[in-house]
Order: C-alpha cells, then sequence, then structure tokens
C-alpha cells in the first residue's frame, strides 16, 4: 500500500502488539522513502534522524514538541539533546523492531521541524 508523507502523518498510532505488526524490510524501505533524512539502525530495529538547531532555545522548543506530539500518540522515541541538536529514534518495543506507529511519529516530527 503507497501513501504520501501527509497521508502517513495524518495516521493516528494504534496498539501494536507482537510479530504480526512487525514492518517487512521491503515495508521499511519504502517508508523511509517518504522521510528526508531518517536512516534505518544498522540491525534495522529502529529509525533516527538528527535535527539542528541555532541555540539551545530551538532545541527545547523542539524537544517540547515532540513530547506533547508522543504523549497524544502513546508512542514514545529515545533522544539525545544537545545544546544544539536532538537526535530522534523510533522503534516498537513490542513487535521486536519497527511498526507503521514508528513512521508515523517520525512523519509527525519532520512537520514539527518544518512548522
Amino acid at each position: 500500500m503507497s501513501m504520501t508523507l501527509a497521508e502517513l502523518a495524518a495516521l493516528r498510532c494504534e496498539p501494536r502488539k507482537g510479530s504480526q505488526d512487525l514492518l517487512s524490510p521491503a515495508r521499511v524501505g519504502e517508508l523511509l522513502g517518504l522521510l528526508a533524512g531518517w536512516k534505518a539502525a544498522p540491525d534495522g530495529k529502529a529509525i533516527g534522524k538528527t535535527f539542528r538547531f541555532d541555540n539551545f532555545y530551538q532545541t527545547l522548543g523542539f524537544v517540547n514538541a515532540i513530547g506533547w506530539m508522543a504523549n497524544r500518540q502513546d508512542h514514545h522515541p529515545d533522544l539525545e539533546v544537545g545544546y544544539n541538536r536532538c537526535a530522534v529514534h523510533w522503534s516498537t518495543h513490542d513487535v521486536g523492531g519497527l511498526s507503521l506507529n514508528d513512521f508515523i511519529c517520525a512523519a509527525r516530527v519532520n512537520a514539527i521541524a518544518t512548522a
């Protein structure tokens, strides 16, 4: 099922548990193609991207916006925060790798970064 970035970002996260919700490598590649700058981890179990900012204030605003969105979606990233950067990593522990929720949230993070 092919979709656009806007369609992906408009989806809502749903509870995903077990191998039936684990995305195939082909589907991961297809969805990564929609997300500029996002990369799969070497083990294929997470995706990540580092965002850069002019100062700590902008970085912290970005982190807080991600936190608000993640809480509303009930899907939470790993964040690495520095003065002018934030690395965002998504995976779905309950499926042992990547689910559609990771890509929904990555698309939403891209929207936050360009707002």
